[in-house]
């Protein structure tokens, strides 16, 4: 359904794209992971041809042009950025991107009430957007690209700056959104919107992609080892044949299989008074790649 090849984007000195490369199977949720100014949304733009790539083709669904009115017709895309006109109302703003896209009629204002529902937002759709809470502009930005129900859908950090019921709205939206077979691709810096939508995601930073895969190969292959903490009834004399390290009763032990590593130490003849494995998540993942130094 889509394919990035060797996509280059310069701002004077700035290298913001360097060289991208990945496919995305048709129905598929694919995510761009990674930390402020590491290249998703230029990427994003050069997807829907607001940008013009340096080097690199871009293709969806076989057009290798993404400019094309065509192929825009199969996109919808969310800015980061929210892309509403305030002084309009909820409805009247998806009426207007609706007719950009050649819908009309009653097939318009099906598709207006459709995209109020999904969004949540069908009390509020006669109120104007300047009215809106800041969650509720962000799930407005996302029914406009829907409306015209297109096929691939491009969602660049949807969820930045909104409440805890907005977030799991627009989560259960996306997923109904795959359910129906749509293709999607998602930006975000949060670990954990990646790890509960994604079935691939790519690790991006300074333009470049780290590693890319599901997220539990991931974070087999990069995540490292899982942490067991124990608290012991008694510390046996001969410590030789276990392999963590004692402070006191309580014991700390890292191992690339828990499971094992835990019957071992039931072998040793240790008592838990209290346990807890802390096994490597996509947040380990993403730091062992990219680094912790802070990004300003």
């Amino acid at each position: 359904m889509i394919t990035v090849e060797n996509l280059r984007k310069s701002f004077g000195d700035l290298t913001a794209v360097d060289g991208l490369s990945f496919s995305i199977e048709k129905g598929e949720v694919f995510g761009l992971l990674g930390p402020n100014g590491a290249g998703k949304t230029t990427t994003i733009n050069m997807m829907v041809g607001i940008l013009a790539a340096d080097e690199g083709k871009i293709e969806i669904d076989g057009v290798a042009d993404p400019t094309r009115p065509d192929i825009r017709q199969r996109i919808g895309n969310a800015p980061q950025a929210v892309a509403l006109y305030e002084m309009l109302t909820g409805a009247e703003n998806l009426a207007f991107f609706g007719r950009m896209y050649g819908l009309t009629g009653k097939k318009l204002k099906e598709r207006v009430d459709w995209a109020l529902s999904f969004a949540g937002l069908t009390d509020r759709g006669k109120d104007r957007v300047a009215t809106y809470s800041g969650g509720m502009k962000r799930r407005l930005n996302m029914a406009g690209a829907v409306v015209h129900d297109p096929p691939v859908l491009l969602f660049d950090e949807p969820t930045v700056g909104v409440d805890p019921q907005s977030r799991n709205m627009i989560f259960d939206s996306i997923e109904d959104l795959k359910r129906k077979g749509r293709t999607i691709v998602y930006t975000t810096h949060y670990m954990e919107e990646a790890q509960r939508l994604c079935d691939r995601v790519a690790i991006v930073d300074q333009g470049k992609i780290l590693a890319m895969d599901t997220v539990d190969n991931l974070t087999r292959e990069h995540g490292g080892k899982a942490v067991i903490e124990a608290d012991v009834e008694k510390v046996p004399e001969d410590t030789s044949g276990i392999d963590g390290e004692f402070d006191g009763n309580h014991l700390s032990l890292k191992t690339a299989d828990p499971m094992e590593e835990l019957a071992k130490l039931a072998g040793a003849g240790l008592n838990f008074q209290t346990l807890r494995v802390d096994r490597p998540d996509l947040e380990a993942v993403f730091l062992n790649l990219t680094g912790r130094r802070l990004r300003d």
